[in-house]
C-alpha cells in the first residue's frame, strides 16, 4: 500500500492530476500506520504481521 501509495505520487505530480495525488497520500497514510500498528505486535485485520 505504501508503495502503491507513492507511484500514485509520482504519477499525479508528473501528469499534474491532483486526484491521483490525493490518492496516493491517503494511501501512503494508511499504509504507515497499518505498518506500524503490524511493527508493534498488534493484529490488524486478524493478521499478527503486515506486509
Amino acid at each position: 500500500m505504501i508503495v502503491l501509495g507513492i507511484i500514485l505520487l509520482v504519477i499525479g505530480l508528473i501528469a499534474g492530476i491532483s486526484v491521483l495525488w490525493t490518492i496516493g497520500i491517503v494511501l501512503l497514510v494508511i499504509g504507515a500506520v497499518l505498518w506500524i500498528l503490524g511493527a508493534t505486535g498488534r493484529a490488524v485485520g486478524g493478521r499478527r504481521h503486515y506486509w
